[in-house]
């Protein structure tokens, strides 16, 4: 018998990993979006029936609220509306103290270690207006939107208040597509990457329009990022981070654990376009080597072009496991820097790494969970965390970023 729809009133617990907090019913979870710890609400059931072991649910009334909790500045962010958001509900401050406490209950429950987490800010605005690479879907009206939580339903947004106001116009008008990518690059440049076109697309000022497989539609291919005193090509929706300040905050962390030494080698894992390989580049000098591994072919097109003025800049176009195990990457290196994707690198990863005997792991997560596992297993490799900063990157999400830096357990 399903349980949709039915209202619970519930004590809410501590909050988990995916933005949401955790309540009991009659000894069951119930998993519940839209609440903060400590709080009283009522808890509508969206997902669950009489013999599953846990229910999803949302507050839809705060019986108790908990000190923190805010007005949502949008209005489609609450029940039943758009899925982007997490934390609309609640302050800057107690949302970093959130995703803190996911940070190191996963690395206590997954990896054994108890880390006292305080989660830096680097943009001290009101967190809306920094995301500047939105995926949209398209409503049947061809209205530019996005999904509601663990739907397909396509929820209108005019405009996302979280996305870079540069993006603003493109809610404005219809697009008859699939769904659409807006770009907006930190030197102003506008991309929109369309997926499905199946009509005229409207006519905005935009640097340039491409297919969802990068083919040129119109305009330029491509935007210009710039980090520090370089500048990085980024082709159609090829990976960079979505806060403006993200990739140099992340650059500064990695270059902070890293130390890199002039005549060092270092592998940089997962790549992308080169962010961090062009400054490790650099900091080891003509004399050390950087070999930057890449699977992806525009990717490693763009990385070939942003480190071409870097000799001791290698790039390898192929999957970070196979070039581990066919010493691609040397089989003595300094420093290991690796940002793999959600999943995260994985035990046979780790341990080709491990095998390495790098005096400096680093590792950038976006996931803690992933983060947390892969610790694991460093730390049967012999390796330890040394340190670790997380920063709120995403304000009103669940989503969190990580530097960890691991090295060799004292013998």
């Amino acid at each position: 018998m399903s349980l949709v729809g039915e209202r619970l009133a519930v004590e809410v617990g501590p909050v988990a990993h995916g933005g949401h907090c955790v309540a009991r019913h009659e000894g069951r979870v119930v998993f519940v979006r839209h609440a903060l710890p400590g709080e009283r609400v009522v808890a509508t059931v969206t997902e669950g029936d009489a013999d599953s072991r846990f229910l999803r649910a949302d507050a839809t009334q705060v019986l108790k609220p908990a000190e923190g909790r805010v007005e949502p500045r949008c209005p489609v962010s609450g029940p039943g509306g758009c899925g982007g958001c997490d934390f609309q509900h609640v302050d800057l401050a107690v949302q970093r103290e959130l995703l803190g406490a996911v940070v190191a209950e996963q690395l206590q429950r997954l990896a054994g270690l108890e880390v006292d987490v305080v989660v830096e800010a680097p943009d001290h605005g009101d967190g809306l207006g920094w995301r500047t690479r939105v995926g949209y879907a398209v409503g049947d009206d061809d209205r530019l939107g996005l999904r509601r939580h663990r739907s397909h339903d396509v929820v209108p947004v005019d405009p996302c208040p979280i996305a870079h106001p540069a993006l603003a116009d493109l809610t404005s008008l219809p697009w008859p597509a699939v769904r659409v990518e807006g770009v907006v690059s930190s030197t102003g440049e506008r991309l929109a990457v369309v997926e499905g076109a199946r009509g005229d697309l409207p006519s905005l000022d935009l640097h340039g329009v491409v297919d969802e497989r990068g083919r040129h539609v119109s305009g330029h291919d491509q935007v210009t990022e710039r980090v520090r005193d370089r500048s990085f090509r980024v082709s159609g929706s090829g990976f960079w981070q979505v806060h403006p300040r993200a990739a140099g905050v992340l650059v500064d962390a990695v270059l902070d654990a890293a130390r890199p030494a002039p005549g060092e080698t270092v592998a940089d894992l997962y790549a992308g376009v080169g962010l961090f390989a062009a400054f490790l580049g650099e900091a080891v000098g003509e004399s050390g080597l950087v070999v930057a591994v890449e699977s992806g072919g525009r990717a490693t097109q763009d990385a070939e072009h942003n480190l071409a003025d870097l000799p001791q800049a290698v790039v390898a176009r192929a999957g970070v496991q196979p070039a581990l195990d066919h010493h691609t990457v040397p089989p003595e290196v300094d420093v290991v820097v690796l940002d793999p994707p959600r999943t995260g690198a994985k035990a046979k990863v780790v341990r080709a790494i491990a095998a390495r005997r790098p005096s400096r792991v680093v590792y950038v997560a976006c996931d803690p969970a992933a983060l947390a596992r892969d610790v694991a297993t460093f730390a049967e490799e012999g390796y330890v965390l040394d340190r670790l900063r997380a920063f709120a990157l995403f304000p009103m999400t669940h989503h969190v970023e990580c530097v960890a830096l691991l090295v060799p357990a004292p013998e």
